[in-house]
C-alpha cells in the first residue's frame, strides 16, 4: 500500500511536469522551447522529459508510475555515502555535469561502471538542492537576489531605450513615397512609484536623445537623488558624467551581463508592447502622431491605473503625488549649464582653436595650452573656454578682415622684468669662490709624507 501511494505521488509529479507539453504535438519548435524551460526549472534532462512524455502517450497515467516490482528506488540506487561524495563534487565545481560526477566516482573506484544512472543521480541532487539550476541561483553575479524599491519619489530614476516601430520619415521621393525608418523610445521612470517622468520616441539612437528626455523630466519633476542606467554608450560617457556632477545627482550603472538589474524598466517595456500593438492599428504617419498617441495612452492606460507593485494597488500617479518627499527643482541656469557639452582643444600659435570647422579667437594667453571647450550643441555662436589656473572666458568665431591686426600685447604679468645685473653671473662667481676655497684647504699626499716621515 505504501509503495502504491509512493508510485502515485511520482506519477502525479511527472504528469504535472509534462502537462505543458501535451498540447504541443503539432508544434515541434514550440515543444523544444518548452522542454528547455522545463529542464532548466526541474534540473532534469531533455531525454528524461521525452521518456516521460512517450510513456504517457503510450500507457497513459500508468506509464508515469515507476516500473514494476523490480523498480529500484533512487534512495536504494544511490547509497548515502555515494550521494555525499556527489554533492561534494558538485559543490567544488558547480558547473560539473552529472555525467562528469559519475565518471569521477568511477575513476576513484567508489562505484562500478554503470552502477548509477545519470537521471537517477540528477534526481537525487535536485531533491537535495544541488541541481545545476539551484546552484546557479546562488552564484555570485554581482546583483541582488531579491527585489528592491526606494521608499520615496525622486530617490532613484531608471532609464532605458526600447526599439520602436518603423515610420515614414523624411521628404517624399519622386514616387511620392517616404522612406521607412525605425524609431526609438527613451523613458525615465521613478523607482519608488513607477511613475513615468517622461517618455518619447526619437528618430535616432544617440546621446542627445537621452539628454533631451532627461532634460524634460528634470524641468517637470525636479532633480532625483540618483539615476540608474545600463552601460550603453548613450548613458556611459563623459557628457553624462558632467551633467550628473553639475546637477548633484549620483550616477549608478548596472553590473555587466545582469539584465535582471533593470527589471522595473523592462516590465514597463512590456506595457509599451501593448501600446505598440494598438498603435499599429492606427498606422501613425509621423513621429509627432506616434508621440501624441503615446502620451494619451500613458495618461489613461498607465499613469492613472492601479499597479500591482505599489502599496494598496495605487496608480503610479497617486503614488507619486502622495509621497512626502519634496521635489528638488533647480535654477534654469544650473540646468542649462549642466547640459552643456565639453570637448578638449589645443590652442595654436596664433591663439586660435578649431571647433566644428570654424576658427575661434581664444587669445595669446592660452597659446600652446589644452583648453576645455564648453558649448551648447544647439548654439555654437559663442563658446566658453576653461583652462586650469585661469578664469573662464567667452569666445566667438574669428572674423578675418581685409587688414592684419597688430599682435595683442602680452599681459603685464608676462612681460619682461627689468634687471640691473645678471643674477646668474653673480651666483656663478660666488660658487666659483667657494670651490677655490675648498681646494686651498685640501691636504695633498706629498704634504702628509713630508711631515710624518716615510711610511
Amino acid at each position: 500500500m505504501k509503495n502504491q501511494k509512493k508510485a502515485q505521488e511520482i506519477a502525479d509529479r511527472r504528469l504535472q511536469l509534462i502537462s505543458p507539453l501535451l498540447g504541443l504535438l503539432d508544434d515541434p519548435a514550440k515543444a523544444r522551447q518548452v522542454r528547455a524551460q522545463l529542464c532548466e526549472q526541474s534540473g532534469l534532462s531533455d531525454r528524461t522529459l521525452r521518456r516521460y512524455l512517450a510513456s504517457y502517450r503510450e500507457h497513459g497515467y500508468e506509464g508515469l508510475k515507476p516500473r514494476g516490482r523490480n523498480h529500484i528506488r533512487a534512495e536504494e540506487a544511490v547509497p548515502a555515502h555515494i550521494l555525499e561524495q556527489a554533492i561534494i563534487l558538485r559543490r567544488e565545481v558547480p558547473s560539473r555535469s552529472v555525467s562528469q560526477i559519475i565518471q569521477i566516482l568511477e575513476w576513484e573506484k567508489l562505484i562500478e561502471p554503470g552502477q548509477i544512472k545519470r537521471s537517477t543521480l540528477q534526481e537525487k541532487l535536485a531533491q537535495h538542492g544541488y541541481s545545476t539550476r539551484q546552484m546557479q541561483m546562488y552564484a555570485d553575479r554581482g546583483v541582488a537576489s531579491r527585489r528592491f524599491q526606494r521608499r520615496e519619489r525622486n530617490s532613484l530614476w531608471h532609464s532605458d531605450i526600447k526599439y520602436g516601430p518603423y515610420l515614414p520619415i523624411g521628404p517624399k521621393d519622386k514616387n511620392g513615397q517616404r522612406k521607412l525608418q525605425q524609431v526609438y523610445l527613451v523613458t525615465f521612470l521613478d523607482d519608488a512609484t513607477r511613475f513615468v517622468l517622461h517618455a518619447e520616441f526619437y528618430p535616432t539612437l544617440e546621446y542627445k536623445e537621452v539628454e533631451d528626455c532627461f532634460h524634460k523630466a528634470l524641468l517637470k519633476y525636479g532633480a532625483p537623488d540618483s539615476v540608474y542606467f545600463d552601460r550603453g554608450k548613450q548613458y556611459r560617457n563623459k557628457r553624462m558624467f558632467r551633467t550628473c556632477g553639475k546637477l548633484g545627482v549620483r550616477l549608478l550603472y548596472t553590473k555587466p551581463y545582469s539584465p535582471e538589474a533593470s527589471g522595473k524598466i523592462e516590465r514597463f517595456h512590456q506595457e509599451i508592447d501593448r501600446f505598440l500593438a494598438e498603435s499599429a492599428l492606427e498606422k501613425p504617419q509621423d513621429l509627432d502622431e506616434l508621440n501624441k498617441q503615446l502620451w494619451v495612452w500613458l495618461e489613461e492606460c498607465y499613469q492613472n491605473r492601479s499597479h500591482s507593485g505599489l502599496k494598496d494597488m495605487q496608480s503610479p500617479a497617486e503614488a507619486f503625488a502622495s509621497s512626502n518627499k519634496p521635489l528638488r527643482f533647480l535654477e534654469p541656469a544650473v540646468i542649462a549649464d549642466a547640459f552643456l557639452h565639453s570637448e578638449k582643444r589645443k590652442v595654436d600659435k596664433a591663439g586660435c582653436i578649431s571647433f566644428n570647422g570654424i576658427k575661434y579667437d581664444v587669445g595669446v594667453l592660452f597659446i600652446g595650452c589644452s583648453v576645455e571647450v564648453i558649448y551648447d550643441p544647439n548654439d555654437t555662436k559663442e563658446l566658453t573656454i576653461e583652462c586650469e589656473g585661469h578664469e573662464p572666458i567667452k569666445v566667438k568665431p574669428l572674423v578675418i578682415g581685409e587688414r592684419t591686426k597688430p599682435r595683442p600685447k602680452l599681459p603685464e604679468h608676462l612681460t619682461a622684468e627689468p634687471a640691473e645685473s645678471s643674477r646668474v653671473l653673480r651666483a656663478a662667481e660666488k660658487q666659483n669662490q667657494e670651490r677655490a676655497a675648498r681646494k686651498a684647504h685640501a691636504i695633498s699626499y706629498s704634504q702628509m709624507k713630508g711631515g710624518a716621515g716615510d711610511v
